[in-house]
């Protein structure tokens, strides 16, 4: 088994790993972990994303695991600089090798960052949003098809402080917000990891490149 460690974000995405992705690719023979993004102790876990704080944390992980790889969306990032997802990625490699030194190895350092956050994965089957009891209706399921419509893909919805996934949810079902670490794990774990890799290809590819870490 190889020892893979997976960067989250914040605790949804943390949860999503844990109930999704581990098991997953347990049959791929790849032991992977989430951990949660963090600056050092007694201060902030999860969110206030950026390339330094990854680095530091991949330096933290890397001699204890085989592969590492991050879950982290690309609007959430402080400081972008105008730099796009592909730059992005690869300025946390540098990061990591300045942090690592001469014992940095880059193939074992997949970083990946989605585009938009992860509730935008929940769009994958609107269906699934039933799992919110009195709150889901024919208003609401007409709503969240008219979402769909607008977009290519459910990786396509896009984050505007209005129009974020997650403020859409919110809009829709109130309340989502404050509970999206309970609500938007078990919402994915409904749909299933092979209907959102379906609907979202660019999500698909990088689980694809982790089913061959073995």
């Amino acid at each position: 088994m190889k020892r893979l460690c997976i960067i989250c974000e914040g605790q949804t995405e943390g949860e999503f790993v844990r109930k999704l992705l581990v098991p997953h690719l347990q049959t791929f023979g790849i032991d992977a972990y989430a951990t949660l993004l963090t600056a050092g102790p007694n201060q902030q876990r999860g969110g206030n994303v950026s390339v330094p704080r990854l680095g530091k944390h991949i330096r933290n992980e890397y001699h204890n695991v085989n592969f590492i790889t991050t879950l982290v969306d690309y609007y959430g990032f402080k400081n972008i600089n105008g730099r796009t997802k592909a730059q992005l990625q690869q300025d946390i490699l540098k990061e990591a090798r300045t942090h690592i030194g001469q014992r940095f190895q880059a193939y074992r350092v997949r970083p990946y960052v989605q585009m938009y956050e992860f509730e935008a994965l929940l769009f994958s089957d609107i269906s699934s949003f039933d799992l919110l009891g009195e709150n889901w209706n024919n208003e609401s399921q007409t709503r969240l098809q008219r979402i769909c419509d607008d977009f290519e893909t459910p990786e396509d919805i896009n984050d505007s402080a209005q129009t974020a996934p997650s403020q859409r949810l919110d809009a829709i079902f109130p309340g989502y917000g404050s509970n999206k670490t309970l609500y938007g794990p078990l919402i994915a774990e409904d749909i299933g990891l092979d209907t959102i890799r379906g609907k979202c290809p660019r999500f698909d590819k990088w689980i694809g490149e982790l089913e061959k870490l073995q």
